[in-house]
């Protein structure tokens, strides 16, 4: 280290020209990044390209600075990108992980502003991608660009991980999960692993795990002035539905532990779309299906829900008759012709939520940086889910989670994040390497 200079000195404050010169090459590359496949494929080597020329001068690939930078690619154009700055005590480590370099979809008739070009209102910076992944992308380039330039001598080996994200995608063994199963992850073990991917400047410490299902309801098909003859399969779903979301929350009720974990809302059951075959107004269809999702705090256990869920369907098809009807024709069976309505349950991929260790040095580090920097700390959760997470502390990883975008604008039209804020996580960041020299 040059002198008594202390990390944070060395280390300074966020350039602002910088961080929004490589923010603006970013979000230019925001289009081609969208991720909704089948339609549209992430080509995240776009971001790669302007990560790496930001880097490269500070690596030993060009003589110009310590940064080892190495482009790892699983499927063509979707690259991830994985940079340290070596430390002088072995087994030393902290990570920033969790970058990663594709959006979500972004419609500009629906945008005051071309969501796909950066622009400036004042503090804020506009552009898909700015508040959830791009941004944070920039962000810890930045970081690294700097420990490259200014050389401080430190024991903790840092390291960036840019990842290509396989979530919503058919293709898996793109980003995270198949660098962590080729063990390129592996030394991030010793040390706290700081997944960037939030919002709101403060720790989140507990997601959601996610169990995607679909509900076929099938009854019998007839004309609506006749309703005696038919089985309604819509006021079937319905009532079905009402009594699988009540047994569903008698099961599995709020957790003393959200409390402690700060979770913003409980585990919850509900449906998010319906969907039938098509006719007349004046015709009952022969079926329809109801989809939704449950969104599960990390204290209770996805499979046992999947079982217990799967109980209700069985339970009610065999007691259909039971079930409360619409009006005084409404029936799920029909004697005369041996029908019976009928439900069928299927399950998309789910995952589990994750809880963070509340007990170590990563978590402390991370909420007195927090406090320091922004002020005030306040840890929360959310039944948003970031399924890689799960893994990766199933595999024994310290994660921490932080983000410093704004939750507000978060996968949202008009997105937007605030460059104060960037300017604070960067803080937090040089904190956070600062305490763990010491």
């Amino acid at each position: 280290m040059a002198g008594s200079c202390s990390v944070q000195e060395i280390l300074g404050d966020l350039n602002k020209d910088s961080f929004v010169s490589l923010l603006s090459k970013l979000i230019g590359e925001s289009k081609y990044v969208q991720n909704n496949p089948p339609e549209l494929i992430p080509e995240e080597d776009r971001v790669v390209k302007h990560v790496l020329d930001s880097l490269l001068p500070f690596s030993v690939t060009t003589g110009g600075g310590p940064l080892v930078v190495n482009h790892v690619t699983y499927f063509p154009g979707r690259g991830n990108v994985i940079v340290e700055y070596p430390g002088t005590v072995p087994g030393k480590v902290l990570s920033f992980v969790g970058c990663h370099m594709d959006v979500v979809t972004a419609n500009p008739n629906d945008w005051e502003f071309d969501p796909f070009a950066l622009s400036i209102d004042g503090d804020k910076l506009r552009g898909r991608g700015t508040t959830d992944c791009l941004g944070h992308v920039a962000l810890v380039t930045e970081l690294m660009k700097k420990l490259g330039e200014s050389k401080p001598k430190l024991k903790s080996t840092v390291v960036a991980v840019f990842i290509a994200n396989e979530e919503n995608s058919a293709i898996s063994g793109v980003g995270v999960d198949a660098l962590v199963k080729d063990g390129l992850l592996n030394k991030l073990k010793d040390g706290p692993l700081f997944w960037i991917d939030t919002a709101d400047k403060q720790p989140c410490i507990g997601t959601g795990g996610m169990i995607p299902w679909k509900l076929r309801v099938t009854g019998k098909l007839f004309h609506s002035g006749l309703p005696h003859k038919a089985i309604n399969p819509l006021e079937l779903a319905m009532e079905a539905l009402k009594e699988i979301q009540l047994r569903f929350y008698r099961d599995f009720p709020p957790h003393p532990m959200e409390q402690i974990y700060g979770f913003a809302t409980p585990s919850t059951m509900k449906p998010t779309q319906w969907s039938y075959p098509g006719g007349g107004i004046n015709q009952i269809p022969a079926e329809c299906t109801v989809s939704g999702d449950v969104r599960l705090t990390p204290f209770y256990n996805v499979k046992d829900v999947m079982e217990k869920l799967q109980e209700y369907v069985d339970d009610i098809n065999e007691n259909i008759e039971k079930l409360d009807t619409r009006g005084p024709v409404s029936k799920y069976v029909l004697p005369d012709e041996d029908l019976r309505g009928s439900l069928s349950l299927n399950f998309d991929e789910a995952n589990s939520g994750v809880a963070c260790d509340l007990d170590s040095r990563g978590f402390h580090a991370l909420c007195k940086a927090t406090e320091e920097v922004v002020g005030h700390v306040k840890p929360y959760s959310i039944t948003g889910s970031l399924p890689l997470i799960r893994e990766l502390k199933d595999e024994g990883f310290d994660v921490q989670t932080a983000g410093y975008g704004l939750m507000a604008t978060y996968h949202a039209k008009n997105e937007y994040c605030l460059l104060t804020d960037m300017c604070q996580g960067y803080g937090v960041f040089v904190n956070i390497i600062s305490q763990l020299e010491d």
